[in-house]
C-alpha cells in the first residue's frame, strides 16, 4: 500500500492538543466507553456537509450519538436486493443492534447536494443526470420531494427542497420492517429537522401542524 501517506502537520498538531487537553481530562470517561461499549441514546442522520456538526448542536458527548453521513441526509427505501447500502446497514445496526430510542434526521440550509437536485430536476445539470453520476442517482431519492413543491422563487423552493429531503428520509424509514415495528411498539420515536448554519436556528418538523416549526 503504497498510495497512503502521513498526515498534514496542522492534524497532527491538533490531535495532540487533543490528547493533551480534551483526552486527558476525561481519560477514564474514554476508558469506560471503550470497555463498556457503545449504548447511544440516539440515531442522528445527517449530511455530509462540513458546516453541520450535530455533536456540537446539542452539546453531545462522546458515545451519546450513532450518525451517520451521506450526501443530503437521505434515507433510501427498505430495498434488500443484494446490493451493498451504506444507509440502510447503519439503519439496521442501530435499530436492531444498538436499540436506539430515536432516529433523528437533520438537514440543513445551503444543502449543495440538494441544490444539484433541484438543478437536475430543472433541466440544469446534465452531469448529474449521467448514469455514470454516484451523486446523481442518490439524489434521484428526493424526486418525489421535488414534486411536491410549492410554487415560488428557486430560493424559496430550494429552501423547501431542503425540508422535503427530511420528510422524504422519515417517510422511507417507515418502509424498513423493524424500523416501523419499533415506532408501532413504542420503542423508537422518528424527528425531523432542519438547521440554519447562518443563523444557528433549528427547526423539528410537528406533524400535526403539517410543518416545520422553531425549537
Amino acid at each position: 500500500m503504497t498510495i497512503a501517506r502521513p498526515l498534514p502537520d496542522y492534524l497532527v498538531k491538533r490531535y495532540h492538543g487533543w490528547k493533551a487537553t480534551s483526552y486527558s481530562e476525561n481519560s477514564s470517561w474514554y476508558r469506560k466507553l471503550a470497555d463498556d461499549g457503545q449504548h447511544p441514546r440516539a440515531m442522528v442522520i445527517s449530511c455530509c456537509d462540513s458546516r453541520v456538526h450535530v455533536t456540537s448542536i446539542f452539546g453531545a458527548d462522546p458515545g451519546e450519538f450513532f450518525i451517520h453521513r451521506n450526501i443530503a441526509n437521505l434515507v433510501p427505501p427498505y430495498a434488500p436486493d443484494g446490493n451493498q447500502h451504506g444507509t440502510s446497514a447503519a439503519i439496521e445496526y442501530a435499530v436492531t443492534a444498538l436499540k436506539v430510542p430515536h432516529l433523528i434526521v437533520i438537514g440543513h440550509s445551503s444543502c449543495g447536494g440538494v441544490r444539484g437536485c433541484f438543478d437536475m430536476c430543472e433541466g440544469h445539470a446534465p452531469g448529474l443526470e449521467e448514469k455514470s453520476s454516484f451523486v446523481g442517482r442518490w439524489m434521484d431519492l428526493l424526486r418525489p420531494g421535488y414534486a411536491r413543491l410549492p410554487e415560488g422563487t428557486d430560493a424559496e423552493r430550494v429552501k423547501a427542497l431542503e425540508k422535503e429531503a427530511v420528510l422524504v428520509s422519515l417517510d422511507n424509514l417507515m418502509s424498513f420492517p423493524y424500523v416501523r415495528d419499533a415506532v408501532e411498539q413504542g420503542k423508537l420515536t422518528l424527528h425531523g429537522l432542519w438547521t440554519d448554519i447562518g443563523e444557528g436556528g433549528l427547526e423539528c418538523y410537528d406533524s400535526d401542524r403539517g410543518g416545520f416549526v422553531p425549537v
